[in-house]
């Protein structure tokens, strides 16, 4: 794959074989290839979701479409159903949300164009953020070194500069780095405007594709705040939300499950797969979607 061209040459074809709820399914509906800040390529990550047994798989970029055509021909040659997606970034109440959109149509003129803009102005965001993590830790040429773990230039982003803290020794896994770097109030954290939630939302429509918000448990929200992120989301049209993710204790599968139930959501199931050894779970490794739950794959017609 060469180059991230953003008018995407992409066949987008419908699939109505996803009301499969007389038996579980191994959906894994959020990953990352190397697009944006996974290591694998899109075709890889085919080929690991199928031998892992995974039904029904998404690949979810951030703010990037660039990977789903090889995404696609790989899931096609595999046998394997596909939904096309992107995790799009968006700011809410000073965080960062991040809104999994699934089953989207790539080549959306709407689609394209908001993800082009949230892209803007991430490279001087990465610079800023490299300088921070000089000053602090005494070390030199730090933009230079993440850049080296970037498969897209264009996404530079704080999983890039983990790695290569990592890779100097300040740090000895990713998510220690997280821990003690790159998260707010934390050496190298740079703050940064995304999109606003209509906007995202707005995207996702005109593109056909259903809003689910990723991993929930995530964001440092008061309950407060928690439950005004829903009721926006909900109020402009979002779907799902993810119960069962990588990210997730075994008590928020049921707190966001009750959630769910609460505001009427459909809820996913995805890993947020990054990488081998480094994701604290893997492509397909996940427990199922609580039975009393819709799963939003009813909903990718």
């Amino acid at each position: 794959m060469t180059g991230f061209a953003h008018t995407v040459e992409f066949m987008w074809a419908p699939y109505n074989v996803y009301m499969l709820r007389s038996s579980p399914v191994n959906a894994d509906l959020h990953c990352h290839s190397i697009v944006s800040d996974g290591t694998l390529a899109p075709a890889e990550l085919a080929a690991r979701a199928h031998a892992h047994g995974v039904d029904l798989w998404a690949l979810t970029d951030h703010d990037e479409v660039g990977g789903l055509a090889e995404a696609q021909r790989a899931a096609d040659a595999l046998g394997l159903r596909f939904v096309s997606g992107v995790e799009i970034s968006v700011s809410f109440a000073a965080q960062t949300v991040h809104i999994v959109a699934l089953g989207v149509r790539p080549n959306s003129t709407e689609l394209l164009d908001g993800l082009q803009h949230i892209r803007t102005g991430r490279d001087q965001r990465a610079k800023d953020m490299a300088q921070d993590l000089e000053r602090h830790l005494g070390l030199t040429q730090v933009y230079d070194g993440a850049l080296r773990y970037a498969g897209n230039p264009a996404l530079l982003s704080r999983t890039h500069f983990a790695r290569y803290l990592v890779e100097q020794g300040v740090c000895r896994q990713t998510h220690e780095v997280f821990s003690r770097f790159l998260t707010p109030g934390k050496p190298g954290y740079v703050e940064h405007a995304w999109a606003r939630m209509d906007e995202a939302l707005g995207w996702i429509t005109a593109a056909n594709g259903v809003a689910v918000i990723a991993h929930p448990g995530r964001y440092r929200f008061s309950a407060t705040e928690e439950w005004a992120l829903l009721e926006q989301f909900k109020a402009l049209g979002g779907q799902a939300i993810e119960v069962v993710t990588g990210s997730h204790t075994a008590s928020q599968y049921r707190k966001y499950a009750n959630l769910a139930l609460e505001f009427g959501f459909y809820a996913s199931r995805g890993s947020d797969f990054h990488s081998p050894g480094e994701s604290v779970c893997d492509l397909g490794r996940l427990p199922p979607l609580p039975a009393d739950l819709a799963p939003v794959w009813d909903l990718l017609h």
